[in-house]
């Protein structure tokens, strides 16, 4: 079964488009953590702390222009990015290519035409609960990291087919539970009253 790939945008509070050491780099936070996310069709979501960590110990992640191969900025395992998690979220460090778009991004960043960033990835764990006020709450415990990306516009959040299937078998699971749970009240109520009834014709 092939991967399905999700996708979170942020406009993130610090992203910094500077001239470091070894040429031009960007700094700032892909993901961040404990922050409700926007309607994500029914659920939003929140990630975790240490949602990221296992994958960056293990996957080679890559930082892409617009989510899209054909332009890279860094990648992990040559050293041109890193990423860090930290009380805040996931934070990144990109060294940038010498290349024209990685030239143009920069001068596109600096100028604050583009200020958003966002992250490809598969969910490894997540956790499905819904608050006193019915919102469904999706968390994210664990997952995948592919990309880290500045987007220009970012298109509304994609949510798997997984996911939805996901959502479906909560809701689903709670309406079944309030049901039972209804049914258990009314039971109970039932039989404090033929409790009390009881009691009447003892003492009659």
């Amino acid at each position: 079964m092939p991967v399905e790939i999700e996708r979170r945008s942020f406009t993130v509070r610090e992203i910094r488009a500077d001239d470091g050491e070894n040429g031009p780099v960007i700094t700032g936070y892909a993901a961040v953590f404990n922050q409700p996310s926007e309607d994500l069709g029914g659920f939003v979501e929140f990630i975790e702390p240490g949602a990221f960590a296992a994958s960056l110990g293990r996957d080679d992640v890559r930082a892409l222009w617009n989510h899209n191969a054909d332009y890279p900025l860094g990648r992990m395992r040559a050293g041109t990015l890193r990423l860090d998690e930290d009380e805040t979220g996931l934070a990144f460090r990109i060294n940038m290519p010498d290349t024209q778009y990685a030239r143009d991004l920069m001068v596109s960043m600096r100028r604050g035409d583009v200020d958003q960033m966002s992250f490809g990835f598969s969910t490894v764990r997540d956790r499905w609960a819904q608050n006193e006020n019915g919102l469904v709450v999706r968390t994210l415990v664990e997952v995948q990291l592919y990309d880290v990306s500045p987007v220009t516009y970012p298109a509304y959040s994609q949510t798997s087919a997984q996911v939805r299937s996901s959502l479906e078998a909560f809701k689903a699971g709670a309406q079944a539970g309030a049901a039972d749970a209804g049914g258990r009240a009314i039971t109970q109520a039932r039989n404090r009253n033929l409790l009390r009834r009881l009691q009447l014709l003892k003492i009659r």
